[in-house]
């Protein structure tokens, strides 16, 4: 999964980063794989200007495979961080670009909403207190982005108070007058 809890003695912090399928040293024998596949075609042009002529726009599609990799490097440097506390509950989102966006609630009052449909995802993951709603993990798969809503949900529902009871509430026995009647 491209997130990991960690905790230490008064925090629990969740780090979500993109998944890389293409890892940098992949990147790079990728590259220079497609530059020889692309230059042994040419072997047959050696010594003749036709090689001249096709060598530019060879070297303009490896450049251009580069380019588009590492734009996509770029792209996917975003990081989230939930930091939870008896306190806190904050959310910072680093961009591409290096902004920096934040988030904060009381963790008591933060609720984690999932949107199956409607989102710009399908199964879209939301935080929610303090009169804001913000996105969590939007850019992880439908399937990660399911198992880190039910994580977040058990984590969430431990500091808002409402466990589990250790015995189980059965029928109630009594009934209770409602003075408005």
């Amino acid at each position: 999964m491209p997130y990991e809890w960690t905790q230490d003695t008064t925090e629990k912090r969740l780090t979500l980063w993109p998944y890389r399928s293409l890892p940098r040293r992949g990147f790079v024998a990728f590259v220079l794989a497609t530059f020889f596949m692309i230059l042994l075609p040419l072997i047959g042009l050696l010594g003749t200007i036709l090689l001249w002529g096709l060598l530019p726009f060879l070297l303009l599609a490896v450049g251009a495979i580069w380019w588009g990799l590492e734009r996509s490097y770029k792209d996917g440097e975003i990081c989230e961080e939930l930091c939870l506390n008896d306190t806190r509950a904050s959310l910072t989102r680093t961009n591409p670009n290096g902004a920096v966006q934040s988030w904060e609630t009381n963790p008591y009052w933060a609720k984690i909403n999932l949107h199956p449909k409607g989102g710009p995802v399908p199964y879209y993951v939301t935080l929610s207190g303090s009169g804001r709603e913000v996105e969590i993990g939007a850019f992880l798969s439908e399937d990660e982005r399911k198992a880190m809503f039910a994580e977040l949900s058990d984590v969430l529902r431990s500091y808002s108070g409402l466990t589990q009871p250790d015995v189980p509430i059965g029928p109630a026995t009594s009934t209770i007058e409602s003075p408005f009647e």
